[in-house]
């Protein structure tokens, strides 16, 4: 279905909004102390991101049933889900603190990893309802919630981190409330109800296969761009905290470097979404990826503590132009019908290479050196080889003749 008048799109953008902002305060919350938790509990060192790798490793294998559930009975039933699941989560993980294991702590970020999952449909769920002309800025907009959380997380984290005599119980358990407050919003969204009773249009019983997508050379690209803007930003992320500690800060330095570069990564969700309309996709993602190749070389050039907030903030913004940049064009690439198969299949592929990347993140921070220092080297130059591949998917993409959806 075509829309025209944005007046119920902008509406659920704006639910969306303060979804984003208040429900996905615990991302950034999780990923400050998720390393750090690990490396308690943990018997290896190398294995102190672990958790964060179980989060993303569950928003990876969620999101190839949870797209095509919402697809049959709408987004808010999935959004509910995620939820629920972040809750539990976050109170399975403060058991786990609680009795030093290791294991629980684990199965509770697994949980966590299926409200991420969700949290990464609202991004399309912007678009459900929206014109094509309002399709880039109603993503640029749901994103741009994110800056709100940018604030609430880490500043949350420092009340509540050391709240208990066990370190980080508070955070988990503030994320918890944090999931059943927030979900009442979506009662507030006014989405299609799903296609579980509608009849099957010969649009329907055209739909592409998954081999047939994989095969149009702008949803290639839109996956590959969109992989490696947030598998670097993840891979990059996840260490930081780990990083600044292990250079002599403390643990308020890394909750507010996290939380510049969180709102580094949605303040500029306010203009992306014009830029886009304006310039294309391609430009900005491009764009993107050299800006996060310069928060790389500026991480290599020194520890200090303003190095590590010019890194982070530049790391926030490429990783705003490139995964907006790819989603608006992975949102334009397919047809309504093929909305589950593609975004389920898109989120599984892009969540996969960000557990990778987080899984390499701890080893190469902890284990690929002698000190912290040549750990977070290390890091950063396991960029290169994934920009590399993002800029020369891009070149081959617009040499390829554009065909109409």
């Amino acid at each position: 279905m075509t829309y025209t008048d944005d007046t119920r799109a902008r509406r659920n953008v704006a639910v969306l909004v303060m979804a984003q902002a208040i429900l996905g305060a615990q991302m950034p919350m999780i990923f400050v102390i998720g390393g750090l938790a690990g490396g308690m509990l943990a018997s290896n060192p190398c294995l102190a991101t672990l958790p964060i790798s179980f989060i993303v490793f569950g928003s990876m294998t969620t999101a190839p049933w949870l797209s095509p559930l919402m697809q049959r009975n709408g987004r808010r039933f999935g959004f509910f889900i995620g939820a629920i699941a972040g809750a539990v989560g976050a109170l399975i993980s403060a058991y786990g603190l609680y009795i030093g294991s290791f294991a629980v702590l684990l199965a509770g970020s697994y949980l966590t990893g299926i409200y991420m999952s969700a949290q990464g449909f609202y991004r399309f769920a912007a678009t459900d309802t929206a014109s094509d002309a309002f399709r880039p800025k109603a993503i640029s907009y749901v994103m741009a919630g994110g800056l709100l959380s940018a604030i609430i997380g880490p500043q949350l984290n420092k009340l509540v981190q050391d709240a208990f005599v066990v370190p980080f119980l508070g955070t988990y358990l503030a994320v918890a409330i944090l999931n059943l407050v927030g979900m009442l919003l979506f009662l507030w969204l006014d989405l299609p109800k799903g296609t579980r009773s509608e009849p099957k249009t010969t649009a329907a019983k055209i739909a592409r296969s998954r081999a047939e997508l994989l095969r149009d050379p702008r949803i290639v690209v839109a996956i590959i761009c969109g992989m490696v803007s947030y598998a670097l930003m993840n891979l990059v992320m996840t260490s930081t905290p780990l990083a600044v500690i292990g250079c002599g800060f403390t643990k308020n330095n890394a909750n507010d470097i996290v939380s510049a570069h969180v709102l580094a990564m949605f303040v500029p969700s306010f203009f992306t979404g014009h830029l886009i309309a304006r310039f294309g996709a391609e430009r900005i993602i491009s764009a993107g990826l050299v800006i996060l190749a310069t928060a790389g070389a500026v991480a290599l050039s020194g520890v200090t503590i303003t190095n590590f907030f010019a890194a982070l903030i530049l790391l926030g913004f490429g990783w705003n132009f490139g995964f907006i940049g790819a989603t608006t064009m992975l949102a334009g690439a397919h047809r309504p019908e093929e909305r589950g198969v593609v975004q389920g299949m898109n989120d599984m592929i892009v969540f996969g290479m960000v557990t990778v990347a987080s899984l390499a993140s701890g080893g190469l921070m902890n284990c690929s050196g002698g000190t912290p220092v040549e750990g977070w080297n290390a890091v950063n130059l396991a960029m290169v080889p994934f920009l590399v591949l993002a800029g020369g998917a891009l070149i081959w993409l617009v040499r390829q003749p554009r065909v109409a959806v």
